[in-house]
């Protein structure tokens, strides 16, 4: 079994996909395409990059409290991500993931993790996270 790091759990769920790693704090609004799920900041390290069905981790989250709706219309429209990974709680994204829930239901889990278990974190590999908010990286990473 591989490595397993324990994250504090904001939103509950489970969740796997393909980790898309930003190493810059990220907005939702502005920053990701609502109707798309496309990171569309162009100052971002991964602008153009879609974090649909991901795991997407960055350092934290910055900028409007308008980024909750932005990820509730991810939820609706079917782009947002499997989850989110932040060394910081996401405290507009936790709000926008808890109202997709109740008008959805449908949610995006949320994790937080130390800076450590954050830079352990590789760009492109794929993730399990449980509910508990145990993360292991499954599949064939050689």
């Amino acid at each position: 079994m591989e490595h397993v790091t324990a994250a504090h759990v904001i939103v509950g769920g489970n969740a796997e996909g393909e980790l898309v790693k930003s190493t810059s704090p990220i907005s939702f609004w502005g920053g990701v395409d609502p109707l798309s799920g496309l990171i569309i900041d162009r100052r971002h390290d991964r602008c153009g990059d879609s974090i649909v069905g991901s795991i997407f981790a960055f350092p934290e989250e910055i900028g409007s409290s308008t980024a909750s709706a932005v990820l509730v219309e991810l939820v609706r429209n079917g782009h947002a991500p499997a989850a989110i990974i932040t060394c910081k709680v996401p405290t507009v994204l936790a709000l926008g993931t808890i109202i997709a829930d109740e008008l959805y239901h449908s949610s995006v889990p949320i994790f937080s993790v130390d800076q450590a278990s954050f830079d352990s974190l590789v760009d492109g590999s794929r993730l399990r996270i449980s509910e508990k908010g145990e993360i292991e990286a499954v599949g064939d990473q050689g």
